[in-house]
């Protein structure tokens, strides 16, 4: 039994009253999870009614939305045994979201928009995460960058990109990895 994860995100993303849900979003999750790189933990949609009820949508499988549900507050649950196997997680760290940030997104929904909350898993990270703990490090902050953020450097990351692609493409036809050496 595994006992050591990946960093663990909520990934919370709003919808407005016309969006379309064509499933491919759960697609790329799929596709995610079976090449190993996230663990779906929990995943909770729900729309926010014009009397400021937050109530499920969807489809939800069976234990799907509890944990979610609890950190949002809408349900019984404690976040007890989640702290003691992972203190990051206990109040008074210094790194992500605690539940009243959690609650405060949930609240800052407008009447008729739909939200998912995704909890996972980033397998990937795990050698990572474990190296930056073993040599003292302490993240301090996290966060994706919005196309809007990364506008004024689009130039420079994409030539970047481009860049890592041809070295690898050349180091594959050499039998190396350029981000790892011979």
């Amino acid at each position: 039994m595994t006992t050591e994860t990946g960093p663990i995100q909520l990934l919370t993303i709003a919808f407005g009253p016309d969006a379309t849900f064509e499933g491919r979003i759960v697609e790329e999750l799929d596709e995610l999870t079976a090449a190993g790189q996230i663990l779906v933990l929990d995943l909770l949609v729900v729309q926010k009614q014009t009397d400021g009820d937050l109530v499920s949508v969807g489809y939800q499988a069976e234990g799907m939305g509890d944990t979610v549900s609890a950190l949002l507050g809408l349900g019984p649950g404690s976040l007890r045994e989640a702290e003691a196997a992972f203190p990051s997680l206990a109040p008074g760290r210094p790194f992500g979201l605690d539940t009243d940030d959690v609650r405060q997104l949930a609240d800052a929904l407008e009447p008729g928009t739909t939200a998912g909350f995704l909890l996972l898993e980033h397998r990937w990270a795990r050698k990572l995460r474990r190296a930056v703990r073993e040599q003292g490090g302490v993240p301090v902050a996290e966060g994706f960058l919005t196309e809007e953020a990364l506008a004024p450097i689009a130039a420079e990351l994409l030539a970047t990109a481009a860049r890592f692609d041809d070295e690898a493409e050349k180091k594959a036809g050499e039998g190396t990895d350029p981000r790892t050496g011979p």
